[in-house]
């Protein structure tokens, strides 16, 4: 289908900005271009609880967020990595789609904000996601969930990250509960059809993406590693259950219909689902589009049929 009317309308708008690419400003420009994304979330539903604290990480503390949408003491859970091409956003942009998710899910939603690219490159990102999994699994009477219900979820680099804490949790024998994919940049590989296919023109753009990888993995060094990059793992079996989100219009499409595929390949439980007419970063922009707010609510309504 085409583009949704209310996302054409949205491009036109931030194409009327004239901000500059993320290769052309410097760094904390571009970050502070990010805080206009506050308006396009929408707005935060009243929930429970939300708790700010810090843990430890294996190079820094770490501020984490909990979302709470009940006083269930021992709730299923979801660790949460959010986008930003390894580079871009935090914590507050998440806030309107995490309460939301929490609230329909009935999960407590525990977000990280893990250091970031260029100053931190991977592994530093990684093993922060990876160390929070760890905590909370540690912590997890503390914080009132339930270990044997935890899962991992991100939205593009969050996605890659979640994707490669899910690799590392397989490979430590450690337990997961599922994984939530929402459109991840999980291969570095730009030659896909939708790198072709929607590389300009959709918000998110090829070229964008090639510098995001390029501040996380600076080189070629950690090609190879499917910690760095999941796509590029020999063996998908025995990895947690998945859901996978990818959007029309999105340079990632391919990585969420490639990644799916070798999951199902090796027998790994995957749903798949693509929303026509939205482009990458939807889920998040409940202020933009209602298909957000469908988008999140069927991710919720799935999450506890696989732990039913």
């Amino acid at each position: 289908m085409s583009l949704a009317p209310e996302i054409k309308a949205f491009l036109e708008a931030e194409a009327a900005l004239g901000a500059p690419a993320v290769w052309d400003a410097p760094l904390a420009v571009i970050r502070a271009n990010t805080q206009r994304r506050m308006a396009t979330s929408g707005p935060v539903e009243p929930i429970f609880e939300i708790v700010n604290q810090l843990i430890p990480g294996p190079t820094a503390d770490l501020p984490i967020r909990i979302y709470r949408p009940t006083n269930n003491p021992s709730a299923p859970a979801i660790v949460h990595f959010h986008g930003g091409g390894f580079v871009l956003n935090y914590l507050d942009m998440y806030d309107a789609s995490m309460v939301r998710l929490a609230n329909q899910s009935g999960f407590t939603i525990i977000g990280v904000a893990y250091q970031k690219a260029p100053e931190h490159p991977f592994p530093i990102p990684f093993d922060d996601c990876y160390a929070t999994l760890l905590w909370v699994i540690e912590n997890a009477k503390l914080l009132k969930i339930d270990s044997s219900q935890i899962g991992v979820m991100g939205d593009s680099a969050g996605a890659n990250l979640a994707s490669a804490v899910a690799i590392k949790a397989r490979d430590s024998k450690t337990a997961l509960a599922f994984q939530v994919l929402i459109y991840p940049c999980n291969g570095r590989v730009f030659t896909t059809e939708s790198y072709q296919n929607n590389a300009s023109g959709y918000g998110l753009t090829t070229r964008a993406m090639q510098w995001f990888w390029e501040q996380y993995l600076q080189g070629s060094e950690h090609d190879l590693n499917p910690y760095a990059v999941p796509m590029i793992c020999k063996d998908f079996t025995n990895l947690a259950q998945a859901i996978v989100i990818t959007a029309e219009y999105d340079p990632l499409l391919s990585d969420g219909e490639q990644y799916a595929a070798l999951l199902s390949r090796d027998n790994v439980s995957v749903l798949y689902k693509q929303y026509d007419g939205m482009i990458h970063g939807f889920f998040t922009n409940m202020a933009v589009t209602p298909t957000a707010k469908i988008a999140i609510d069927f991710v919720a309504a799935e999450l506890k049929k696989l732990l039913d």
